[in-house]
């Protein structure tokens, strides 16, 4: 599995490269922004893109996505339907236009939906909380957490569509998942499951709830 992690726009986002090594089919998780400048980049690797993930609306997980299909062409674009066409925040510089819009790509996913990519299945969690769509992606022991699990923290909840409740909820789900994952979320370094049961207050408050 070729994983390689590319930090985009003012706010820093995690944009993740994923690739089967095998085929040279690759995906592209959060192109918050920079989105032809990820494309070069993913293609002078040798992969060609076949589709893009989106963990939740944001205009800083989103931004990216229009310019990246203005390289790649029409391949679709996997999000939750509860954040489409887009999910607002409380930020001054994020407008109606810096989210998503409507899109004809748009493809929407569910809880226990898989995607095929190459050799590699990504299985899809709902795991709301930061927005009501937000999703995780499982690929082998890698999760692809957006921002719902942080390196020792968690998403926001004061935002108009969040809703700390469900992200207790979708903290508690991943932190009981069987066995030990690598971490990576949508902001600031990656980790591990087992080192956040350990250390991170969120997941431990909501594994006593």
């Amino acid at each position: 599995m070729y994983l390689r992690s590319v930090v985009v726009g003012d706010i820093a986002t995690n944009c993740y490269l994923l690739g089967d090594e095998e085929t040279r089919e690759a995906a592209v998780i959060d192109p918050g922004d920079q989105g032809e400048e990820v494309y070069r980049l993913l293609t002078g690797e040798g992969y060609t893109p076949v589709m893009i993930l989106l963990t939740h609306g944001h205009f800083d997980h989103v931004g990216g996505v229009r310019g990246f299909l203005a390289k790649s062409g029409s391949i679709p674009v996997y999000m939750s339907g509860k954040d489409y066409p887009y999910s607002p925040t409380n930020f001054h510089v994020d407008t109606h236009g810096a989210g998503l819009g409507e899109l004809e790509q748009a493809r929407f996913l569910s809880e226990g939906d898989a995607l095929h990519l190459g050799n590699l299945t990504i299985s899809v969690l709902e795991t709301p909380g930061h927005t009501g769509g937000g999703l995780t992606f499982r690929v082998e022991d890698v999760l692809f957490t957006g921002d719902t699990l942080f390196a020792g923290s968690c998403g926001r909840t004061d935002f108009v569509n969040s809703d700390t409740g469900a992200m207790m909820a979708s903290l508690k789900r991943l932190a009981e998942l069987e066995g030990d994952f690598t971490v990576c979320p949508g902001h600031g370094g990656c980790s591990t499951m087992e080192r956040e049961r350990r250390q991170n207050p969120y997941l431990r408050a909501a594994l006593t709830e």
